[in-house]
């Protein structure tokens, strides 16, 4: 039903079903939405045999309308299925001929369109329902799926989006230092349900996850993942929640279970306000697209929550003025042994760092590429040398400094690399504010194979960082966050950074 009308479907074990599922059942209908329902058979060559009520195991059966009728005594709740062999019925109270008929009005049975007919359709009590199906179906449709304007459609939502290995594949609550690195959309549930006769009525909505492409990957030997999503609720927060908020927070709602299906769906029910929902594999670095809806009764918006891409410190500090410490003296007495009172080049740069660097035994570093020292005299060299002077160099090192101290804070094993899920603290301490797009983008280009970055490539893509902001400052004079650059003003910013 799914794959041809794009719609979401629920699936309910009628042992287990929740207590409101006649409603639910009403509702469905009242939205055009497509219901399907069946009797297991433990032994397969059992499928589609005929039992003494008229039923058959095996089968798919859709149910067709649900109603209450009122007879002598009481209320009496029914479920209309239809047989598609367009024979064979149920033959146990309420069917088409049964004594129960005789206690309704004229007037209900018209409402029920009764007919004695063998055509595959009949009623059947609900409790009876329950108690001799196994499992119900219901295909939720998209709004753009019906043309009977009549009918109460669902609000959806829609939300692509992916895993990627070593940035935003964090796995499940399970893994507290991964996890709040998946994709996080908000959601904002604004009115309550239509239910004059429920006193507790909440805003309903269906949340469905599905992974993408794995079928067609299934050739290369790839399995489904087992995914699953967690609810939270959230007051006014614009930004990615970060890890502190998860190991805090309980979760409001949750999918039954992390499972390896094509896709994961369940109704909820939770009071207007702001949530965010998290979708993900249940083990992190688990890489795939995904598409998660929402479906609701009542308006509801769902959106991926980015960071605002901003940073801290675009300008240099001066040097501090002052006593110099035992440091600076040494970085003066080494600058002047290479370069006397001229500037030093990238090479001269080198060999000046990795001397001071080789004493910090901690960093368990090589010390710095010649490329690495480029990009810094590129981010320093505010007179266009190509060179770095005493005052620049100092700039330098202490933006050096400061980086170094952050990445100590987190190669706390003393390995001398970070991984991926760490350098996005790391980058956030450094000044910078960053979007899942970006993380991915310095995962790929600064991890290495073990998604773990070392000092060296931690350095470049600060320098990288803070050169680009820096020059995007430059250029946006009106501070609207918008450019415009020549194909020369591109290439020289991009080529020398």
């Amino acid at each position: 039903m799914e794959d041809f009308t794009g719609g979401v479907t629920e699936f309910y074990e009628l042992k287990e079903a929740p207590k409101e599922l006649y409603k639910i059942m009403k509702k469905a209908l009242e939205r055009g939405s497509l219901m399907g329902c069946s009797i297991d058979s433990i032994v397969p060559a059992r499928f589609e045999t005929r039992t003494l009520t008229g039923l058959v195991k095996g089968h798919a059966y859709s149910v067709t309308a649900v109603e209450e009728v009122r007879n002598k005594e009481s209320k009496v709740r029914l479920v209309r299925l239809r047989n598609p062999w367009g024979q064979v019925e149920w033959n146990g109270p309420w069917s088409d001929n049964s004594k129960e008929w005789a206690t309704l009005s004229k007037a209900e049975k018209e409402k029920l369109q009764h007919q004695n007919a063998e055509d595959g359709e009949f009623w059947m009590s609900f409790e009876d329902f329950k108690k001799n199906y196994t499992k119900i179906e219901i295909c939720n449709l998209t709004p753009d799926a019906l043309e009977d304007d009549k009918i109460h459609k669902w609000t959806v939502s829609v939300n692509e989006g992916r895993w990627v290995r070593g940035c935003s594949a964090g796995g499940c609550r399970n893994y507290p230092d991964t996890f709040w690195t998946n994709p996080q959309y908000r959601l904002c549930l604004l009115e309550e349900d239509d239910d004059p006769e429920d006193s507790d009525v909440g805003c309903t909505f269906v949340v469905s996850l599905m992974q993408k492409n794995r079928r067609k990957e299934r050739k290369m030997g790839a399995n489904l993942f087992t995914i699953g999503f967690s609810i939270y609720e959230m007051h006014g927060n614009k930004q990615h929640m970060q890890k502190d908020f998860f190991l805090f927070s309980q979760s409001k709602a949750r999918c039954k279970a992390f499972i390896n299906l094509r896709e994961v769906t369940q109704r909820f029910r939770l009071s207007p306000g702001e949530y965010v929902i998290i979708p993900s594999t249940y083990e992190p670095h688990q890489e795939g697209e995904f598409m998660l809806r929402v479906f609701s009764e009542k308006k509801n918006t769902s959106e991926e929550i980015e960071n605002r891409i901003e940073a801290d410190h675009p300008v240099p500090a001066p040097a501090s003025a002052g006593e110099e410490s035992e440091e600076d003296q040494q970085f003066r007495t080494i600058f002047q042994e290479i370069a006397g009172d001229m500037e030093i080049t990238a090479n001269e740069l080198q060999n000046v760092l990795n001397r001071v660097i080789t004493k910090h035994k901690d960093l368990n570093t090589e010390g710095f590429s010649l490329e690495s020292c480029r990009s810094m005299i590129a981010l320093m060299d505010m007179d266009g040398t190509g060179r770095l002077n005493l005052q620049e160099f100092r700039h330098l090192w202490n933006k050096i400094k400061q980086w170094q101290g952050i990445f100590q804070h987190y190669n706390a094993d003393k390995s001398g690399s970070i991984n991926s899920y760490e350098m996005r603290n790391a980058v956030n301490d450094a000044g910078f504010r960053l979007n899942n797009q970006l993380y991915d983008i310095i995962t790929m280009r600064y991890a290495n194979e073990n998604m773990n970055i070392n000092f060296d490539s931690f350095i470049s893509c600060l320098v990288r960082l803070e050169a680009m902001f820096r020059a995007f400052q430059a250029f946006d004079q009106d501070g609207d966050g918008t450019i415009r650059l020549s194909v020369l003003e591109w290439l020289q910013l991009t080529m020398y950074a």
